[in-house]
């Protein structure tokens, strides 16, 4: 994977519970890391129609591998202003260059 097709700025975030001072719980989201990565879009490709397993999955991300940082389905990926759960992570090769994420937009409801 070359650097030219590395060129959507995400963010990973984790999930961060915090308490105020009436002991009420709010959920929020902090930046872990800050990538560039490919993403591909769900398209009707030989590629995606292998993945019927994922058929939740709107998007790949593909990126490079960050040190001491391990990317989990707990985690989110922020990207154009959408925000998205990732399903599924993957090492790409098994070389431990690149992470390859399968993930779904989150709507929201309202």
């Amino acid at each position: 994977m070359s650097f030219g097709k590395m060129n959507t700025p995400i963010y990973i975030t984790g999930k961060k519970i915090s308490t105020d001072n009436e002991g009420f719980k709010t959920i929020g989201h902090d930046v872990i890391v800050s990538v560039r990565a490919y993403r591909e879009g769900r398209h009707g490709s030989e590629r995606w129609a292998n993945r019927a397993v994922f058929s939740d999955a709107t998007e790949l991300f593909r990126f490079r591998s960050i040190p001491h940082l391990t990317v989990t389905t707990e985690m989110q990926i922020h990207c154009d202003g959408r925000v998205f759960e990732i399903i599924s992570v993957e090492d790409v090769k098994g070389r431990g260059m690149y992470v390859e994420v399968l993930a779904k937009e989150v709507k929201e409801s309202g």
